[in-house]
């Protein structure tokens, strides 16, 4: 299975990549929701948290650890930051592609937007 995010850990799409590593590749969003947005990626296609498996759970700790070490080279551990994975269609995932965003370097505000009653 092949994926956009695939496709730029492989070097096939150019992307501003901040980090790579035998596990997972970073680079930035392009079309950033905050002045710090970077995409974490495994190398190898998971499609959603849902495909995870007791195998995985290095990768994703080793997911996060590499966001903190990203919210401090870009200068926003000390503000504040936030991680989100999105899953499936109904949490907004959009690429089949297991990914964590790494989002600051502004207020953020809610999590989510809740409806009014």
């Amino acid at each position: 299975m092949t994926t956009l995010f695939a496709k730029i850990v492989r070097g096939e799409i150019p992307s501003d990549t901040v980090y790579q590593d035998e596990q997972v590749t970073a680079f930035r969003d392009i079309n950033p929701a905050a002045p710090t947005h970077i995409l974490i990626v495994p190398n190898r296609v998971i499609p959603t948290v849902n495909d995870l498996t007791t195998d995985d759970e290095q990768l994703v700790g080793h997911m996060v650890l590499v966001a903190k070490l990203l919210a401090e080279q870009e200068e926003i551990a000390e503000d504040g930051f936030r991680l989100i994975i999105n899953c499936n269609k109904n949490g907004g995932q959009v690429v089949y592609h297991l990914h964590l965003h790494l989002l600051g370097g502004r207020p953020l505000g809610p999590m989510v937007v809740r409806p009014k009653a």
